[in-house]
Parts: structure tokens; C-alpha cells; sequence
């Protein structure tokens, strides 16, 4: 008998015979939005963690700075906070261009160049690129998401990066800009992305000047988003890849499934099992001190808060999720014992 391998191809096309989904919808808006409100002042005044220091630009950011958004896949939104502060995308921004390659490349092509399986080490690390045999990390650390970047449709890195901005920006729903100033304080200080760019290069593993995809990847990571830009850009992956404030279908149903399974198995790095054991929610933190998270069918939630805890992620943000996640019925996990037949 032969093996089924779970790369094999299944015997219809998923663009004309659909799968079936497993989704469900946010409780009333007016629940909704007392939730997230609670949520709020419960965690207003904690002071754990620390600002990130290492990219000067960042260090000068209030750590009072707080705010969380939800918008539903039928597009309403619920909020509190410094929702309408901009901040540097930073890696909150490698799952959606992640999409973007999947979109123009093929979801099956993407993983042969970039590979997908969890890393379990730091998200800059250079030992993981040594030790995988295939050189193939995923589109979430930075090995990987340099290399994501260097495959976005455009033969110079100008066209690359327009790309990468407009496609970001459907996805928000709004045109995003960068931050200059975060981008050279970035591009003065990532000596190591360089590295791992060439190390990456020397193996075939990179698919542009190493350089050139590592300047793309820091204006990427300057972005300039709000929460509530977040929470949109969530609430895409959650509808199906249609933008449901704008209407813009931005990448096909099928890509969404894909981003959102790596985002479940390493989107917070080396402690991406510890965030799906609690959480049970696909997410992406970024260094600046934001967070999103994805319940298909239901909508994207994001946080923005500063304070960081040692492994990087936003102390503030983690527990908003947290909450939120059980309080609204997010965790894809999460089940009810049904009546049994009579």
C-alpha cells in the first residue's frame, strides 16, 4: 500500500471545491466591547517589563502607551487606549508578507524556498540556519523572513519594497507609510540580519543581493501602524483574505489557512508552544509592542503596549490576549460537551 505523504496533493482543486470550515462568530458587540474594555483597566496600571533599547529609535517610547482593537470579520470594531498612536510594524509585519509571497509564488512554491516548520531557537539565531539540513527555516524568524522578502515580486529592491507597502496596506485598509527615523536608527544597528543574509546566501537559500533584501526587510519593519491597523490587517486573515472594512480581497482563502498554521507553530518564536498551550490563537509579536492575533471566522485582535518581558514580547499585550481570548471565545480549541442523541 502506498504511503500518503502529507504534501500529496488532494484529488480536487481547492479554488473550485472549497474546504469546508470550522468558524464561528464573536459574541454581541455590546458584550464585546465591555469585554475589551475590562480587559483595559484590569491591566492599565501594570508596570512589568521594560521598553526595547536596542534600536535607539524605539527606546524613546512611553511605556504608558496602551491600546487594544478588535474588528470583527463583518468589520465592526471595538476599542480603547492609544488606538490611533503610530508605531513601527517591526516583525509584526513577516506573516502578511508572508501571504504576499504565498499570493504571487504559490503557497506550495513558498515552502520549498522558505520552509515552515518551527525553529525552537531564538529569532535571530544564526545556529538554526546550521543545523536544519534543508538551510530552509520559517517565514517568522528572521532568517526566514529575510529570505520571504527577498522572493516579493520586483527585480530592484525600490520595486520589492513598494510591493511589500501596498500589499501591507490593503491589508490595513488604509496606505501605510515609514518611519525614517526608525528606519535609520534599524539600518544603522542590523549588522546581524546582514549576517544571516550572506550565511543564508552562501547556502542558495537567499533569492536577491543580500544586502538589497536586508535593506527591504528593515523599511518593511518601519512601517508605521496603529493598533487598530493591526486588528484590521488580523481581521483579513480571519475573513478569508478579504479586508472586511474596505471589501478588498487582498490574498485567496487557501494562502490565509497557510499564514495562519505558521503563525500558530511560530509566531512567538521559542515559546510559540507555550502561547498555543495558553492562547490557543495564532499570533505575532513585534519588538515595538504590538501583538496580533487571529480567530478565523471571528476577527483579528492586536495590543500595542511598550513594556516588553525578556523573551521580547509585550507584557501588557499577553494578557489583554489572554483574557480576551477566553472571555470572547477565541481559543480554537476551546469546545463544549454536546447532548447526546435521543
Amino acid at each position: 500500500m502506498a504511503r500518503l505523504s502529507m504534501h500529496d496533493r488532494l484529488p480536487y482543486d481547492e479554488a473550485t471545491t472549497p474546504p469546508r470550515v470550522s468558524t464561528g462568530d464573536l459574541p454581541d458587540p455590546a458584550d464585546v466591547q465591555r469585554v475589551v474594555t475590562e480587559a483595559f483597566h484590569l491591566y492599565q496600571a501594570n508596570a512589568d517589563g521594560v521598553v526595547a533599547d536596542y534600536i535607539p529609535a524605539l527606546a524613546a517610547a512611553s511605556p504608558d502607551l496602551f491600546g487594544i482593537s478588535v474588528v470583527g470579520a463583518r468589520g465592526r470594531s471595538f476599542e480603547i487606549g492609544d488606538v490611533d498612536t503610530p508605531f513601527s510594524i517591526q516583525s509584526v509585519s513577516k506573516p502578511f508578507v508572508f501571504a504576499l509571497v504565498c499570493e504571487a509564488e504559490g503557497y506550495d512554491s513558498a515552502r520549498q524556498h522558505l520552509g515552515v516548520n518551527s525553529t525552537g531557537f531564538p529569532f535571530n539565531s544564526l545556529m538554526a540556519v546550521e543545523l536544519n539540513d534543508a538551510r530552509t527555516m520559517n517565514p517568522l524568524v528572521n532568517a526566514g523572513a529575510i529570505a520571504t522578502t527577498s522572493l516579493v515580486p520586483g527585480t530592484t529592491a525600490e520595486e520589492k519594497f513598494e510591493h511589500v507597502r501596498d500589499g501591507l496596506s490593503r491589508f490595513a485598509g488604509r496606505e501605510l507609510s515609514m518611519s525614517e527615523d526608525v528606519y535609520a536608527s534599524e539600518a544603522g544597528s542590523n549588522m546581524r540580519n546582514h549576517g544571516i543574509a550572506h550565511l543564508l546566501n552562501s547556502y542558495g537559500r537567499l533569492y536577491f543581493d543580500p544586502d538589497a533584501a536586508t535593506d527591504v526587510y528593515t523599511r518593511q519593519c518601519s512601517l508605521e501602524v496603529t493598533v487598530h491597523d493591526l486588528a484590521a490587517m488580523g481581521a483579513t486573515l480571519a475573513n478569508g483574505g478579504v479586508n472586511p472594512e474596505s471589501g478588498d480581497r487582498v490574498i485567496a482563502a487557501s494562502v490565509c489557512r497557510r499564514v495562519l498554521a505558521v503563525m500558530a507553530t511560530a509566531g512567538l518564536y521559542e515559546l510559540s508552544g507555550d502561547w498555543l498551550y495558553e492562547i490557543g490563537v495564532p499570533g505575532k509579536s513585534g519588538v515595538s509592542g504590538g501583538i496580533v492575533t487571529v480567530a478565523p471566522g471571528k476577527g483579528g485582535l492586536a495590543t500595542f503596549s511598550p513594556p516588553l518581558d525578556p523573551a521580547g514580547n509585550s507584557v501588557r499585550g499577553q494578557l489583554v490576549t489572554k483574557y480576551l481570548a477566553e472571555r470572547i471565545g477565541l481559543n480554537l480549541f476551546a469546545s463544549e460537551a454536546r447532548p447526546t442523541l435521543s
